[in-house]
C-alpha cells in the first residue's frame, strides 16, 4: 500500500495518485479545480466535537488520538473501501492543519497501513 501525506495548500503533482480530503471542513481559499480532491469521504474525518476539543487546546495529542481511532472503530466499511482503493493504486490524504506531525491525517494513515 502506499500512502502520502500532503497538505491541502501544498500543490498536486502525478505522484499524488487518488487525492481524499480528509477534513470535514473545505480547506479555505482553494477551489476544486486546485485542489483536485477525487474522494471526500466525510464519515471518517474527526467528529466536530472532538475537532472543536482539540483546537481549543483542552486535549492533548495523545488523548486526541484515544478518542479519534475510538471513532473511526465505528466506520470500518468506509476504511475498508479506502484500504481497497490503496491496494489499487497509490493515494494521497489531503488535510488542511498546519501542523504535519501532529493532525488526524497521519493516524487515518497509520490505521489504514496497520490497522488500529
Amino acid at each position: 500500500m502506499k500512502i502520502q501525506l500532503k497538505r491541502a495548500y501544498d500543490s498536486p503533482s502525478k505522484s499524488d495518485g487518488t487525492r481524499i480530503l480528509v477534513d470535514r471542513l473545505w480547506p479555505r481559499g482553494l477551489t476544486k479545480a486546485i485542489a483536485r480532491i477525487d474522494l471526500w469521504p466525510k464519515e471518517i474525518v474527526p467528529s466536530a466535537e472532538l475537532r472543536k476539543w482539540f483546537h481549543r487546546g483542552d486535549g492533548d495529542w495523545k488523548e486526541f488520538c484515544r478518542r479519534y481511532r475510538t471513532e473511526l472503530k465505528n466506520h470500518q466499511d468506509e476504511l475498508e473501501r479506502l484500504r481497497s482503493k490503496i491496494r489499487q493504486h497509490p493515494v494521497t490524504l489531503v488535510f488542511g492543519a498546519r501542523n504535519r506531525e501532529q493532525n488526524h491525517a497521519v493516524i487515518l494513515k497509520e490505521i489504514l497501513e496497520r490497522g488500529f
